[in-house]
């Protein structure tokens, strides 16, 4: 076992009695609030591009148009849905992933399953790593910085990753949830769909 897994696991034993609670109490509230299912679940790419089951908290509700496709994001993201975005509660699932060795406290936030032949080679380093739910990118403007800036920061947090540094970006990522900074590009509910974007840097 490497270092950075002992560190997630000694990270979650020692905040069990903050997340236990708060996991309890958001599932009650989106139950509540959006109904069932609680959670979301989503194929995503782990390290080297492995698919695993990310688990989210359900922020948006299940409304179609009149051919059955699913509405755009801002149509289905409620207010509740987009508290729990902004706190960043959405999130306490995957803590569930990290203890299966799917992800880690920091890394590179896992994107969708399209994306990986839309990656040039510069991007695609980006998967060297277990993802995290939080990373250097998501200090440094999260949802607002454009994708070619989101993934050169993760591509920099692969190459120069240490257990201090993620020990910095956990406490960086406290003071960005707390500011609620960077939650969302201009226009869209979170992030424009990325498209790709052909240059390759070495």
């Amino acid at each position: 076992m490497n270092t950075k897994r002992c560190f997630d696991l000694l990270l979650l034993l020692l905040s069990l009695p903050l997340w236990l609670p708060l996991l309890g109490m958001v599932t009650v509230l989106v139950r509540w609030r959006l109904g069932s299912p609680v959670f979301f679940r989503q194929q995503r790419p782990g390290r080297h591009g492995k698919p695993f089951k990310l688990i989210k908290f359900r922020s948006m509700r299940d409304v179609c148009d009149a051919d059955g496709r699913s509405l755009p994001d801002a149509e289905r993201l409620t207010p509740f849905g987009s508290w729990l975005r902004s706190t960043s509660l959405d999130e306490f699932p995957e803590l569930l992933n990290i203890l299966r060795g799917e992800m880690s406290f920091v890394g590179p936030r896992p994107l969708l399953m399209q994306y990986l032949p839309l990656y040039n080679e510069h991007q695609a380093r980006r998967h060297a790593t277990l993802p995290g739910i939080t990373g250097w990118a998501q200090v440094h403007g999260r949802n607002a910085i454009s994708w070619e800036k989101k993934f050169d920061l993760d591509v920099w947090y692969v190459e120069h990753r240490t257990l201090w540094l993620d020990i910095k970006i956990l406490c960086l990522t406290l003071q960005t949830v707390l500011r609620r900074d960077g939650i969302q590009a201009a226009g869209e509910a979170t992030m424009p769909f990325f498209e790709g974007s052909g240059s390759t840097k070495d």
